[in-house]
């Protein structure tokens, strides 16, 4: 285990050089660059709102705070995990050539997208204070979430790299698995109806729903649901340690297959 730790700090100016790379490949051509992370969101809870705020009957000013955290979180994770899988295969000819730590590109891939994610969250706290959703002593809950978040993401990512070495088509199962999982994240819906109706559970099955559903509640200045936290802490401390432990497992093999 020292010898990983003293593996990963003397990696850690590569790990941040592939970081850098990732972001300016994301915009590579692009005219708006990564202004386009700060529109993007914006543009989406403004279209999201409009439509399901009046389907639904949502008229409040903070459901479009509601919907824009939602989909801040849930785009990260999709965004993230979808990178980590393809970012085995996407540096086969660096891995062929040079002897790099393989975990390295999928936890670029991974904190690439969460400095993007982070900048985005500006946009939320400037909606969320026109929307008037101030900020409180329950703020300071929100760190949490975001780390779990960082940790369930990064396990999954660690997870489909390595499956996506093997089977190839996994990139596209992976697409319909996350839209499943965004119904299941109550991104622009409330969950009350579904949880009076007796199949809330659908919901808290979800750890994403979950690290989502606390999210929100320190956002809206509540206390987070304490058993949703550790569920949530659980699986993505359980993904993770399973992710690492199938990677490190099949990494050699991965010569074979890219």
């Amino acid at each position: 285990m020292k010898e990983r730790i003293r593996n990963f700090f003397r990696y850690r100016y590569l790990l941040w050089e592939l970081v850098k790379k990732g972001i300016k490949l994301k915009y590579r051509r692009s005219y708006l660059g990564i202004f386009w992370s700060l529109l993007e969101p914006l543009l989406t809870m403004v279209v999201l709102t409009v439509i399901f705020g009046t389907l639904l009957g949502h008229n409040e000013k903070t459901f479009a705070v509601y919907v824009l955290s939602g989909r801040l979180l849930y785009s990260f994770f999709s965004q993230s995990t979808g990178a980590a899988l393809r970012s085995i295969r996407g540096n086969s000819a660096m891995i062929k050539r040079v002897y790099v730590p393989k975990y390295l590109y999928p936890l670029s891939s991974v904190m690439f997208n969460y400095v993007i994610f982070a900048l985005s969250l500006i946009v939320l706290a400037a909606v969320s204070l026109i929307m008037g959703v101030y900020p409180s002593v329950y703020s300071l809950q929100l760190i949490i979430p975001l780390v779990l978040l960082m940790i369930f993401s990064f396990g999954v990512g660690m997870i489909l790299a390595t499956v996506g070495v093997f089977f190839r088509d996994m990139e596209y199962l992976w697409n319909v698995v996350l839209m499943l999982v965004m119904y299941t994240c109550a991104i622009f819906y409330y969950p009350d109806n579904l949880i009076k109706s007796g199949k809330g559970w659908l919901l808290k099955m979800n750890p994403l729903f979950c690290i989502i559903d606390n999210f929100r509640s320190g956002l809206f200045g509540e206390l987070m649901n304490t058993k949703m936290l550790a569920y949530s802490a659980f699986a993505s401390v359980f993904v993770l340690i399973f992710g690492l432990w199938i990677f490190y497992k099949k990494q050699d093999e991965f010569i074979l297959h890219i």
